[in-house]
């Protein structure tokens, strides 16, 4: 459990005043504040850094102004949102891919209960919901960054669509957050680990989406998409602190990508 102090800091690194009630108008604040403000990144996949699944990646969020994958920034919201009284519990899901469903447990999100109402809660997946999206329901969900809508469970599991595009399914059971580390460990020792083809860092804004992809900037701003190469080292370094916040000792290597690989999508 987080403590007080490490809860104010949490609320004041994604913009958040302290919730004066838990409802889900505040879950919905909570969860548009860590989208817009927590950067969807695998920069420490080539930094040689350790990918932590505990209270550690809180500290990397709060106090070392990072991002995150899947594995880091859910658990850490998921944290954040037990301390602050709501009723957290942590799902798995397998990603559809050009060459089908990806493996269980290769993504984790957040299933909220708020009075007797369950909300699917995702802040680390490239065009995840800036919102809560209410389970249960084959309702198109609208939300800032496109209309969300589940598709009928089957044997437990039912997918997220995406302006008519399945992105992940779900699996309803409740996991451990300990259930991840084989399929952490996958993703950084595979060579056919997306996050090790390619180094990126992605963040939604309000007028759309900024993404470093290796050295290319690319800026969708009202659905005019611009892309800028940055070729010096200077110029990667200024872009990693002025558009995501992020002061780096070092670049991250540059990946080795496997032929015929395709990484992941950020876009």
């Amino acid at each position: 459990m987080l403590d007080d102090v490490l809860v104010s800091a949490y609320l004041a690194r994604i913009g958040a005043s302290r919730p004066a009630r838990r409802d889900l108008a505040t879950l919905a604040e909570l969860t548009e504040r860590h989208v817009l403000s927590v950067p969807f990144e695998n920069l420490d996949y080539h930094l040689g850094q350790e990918i932590h699944l505990d209270e550690r990646v809180v500290d990397k969020i709060v106090h070392q102004g990072r991002g995150g994958g899947c594995y880091e920034v859910n658990p850490a919201f998921g944290m954040l949102l037990t301390a602050l009284g709501y009723q957290v519990e942590i799902l798995s899901a397998r990603v559809h891919r050009p060459g089908g469903l990806g493996a269980p447990l290769g993504h984790l999100v957040l299933r909220v209960t708020l009075d007797g109402a369950a909300y699917l809660v995702d802040v680390g997946f490239r065009r995840n919901a800036r919102r809560p999206l209410l389970l249960g329901t084959g309702e198109v969900q609208f939300d800032p960054q496109g209309a969300y809508a589940f598709g009928p469970e089957q044997q437990g599991e039912f997918d997220l669509v995406l302006d008519g595009e399945p992105m992940y399914r779900v699996d309803g059971r409740p996991r451990e957050l300990g259930d991840f580390r084989p399929s952490l460990w996958w993703f950084r020792t595979c060579p056919d680990s997306p996050f090790l083809q390619d180094v990126f860092c992605s963040l939604p804004t309000v007028e759309g989406r900024i993404t470093l992809k290796g050295r290319t900037l690319t800026r969708r701003v009202h659905g005019t998409v611009s892309e800028e190469l940055l070729a010096d080292d200077a110029d990667v370094f200024a872009a990693y602190h002025k558009y995501f916040g992020l002061t780096l000792d070092r670049l991250p290597d540059e990946p080795v990508r496997p032929e015929g690989s395709r990484g992941v999508a950020v876009e």
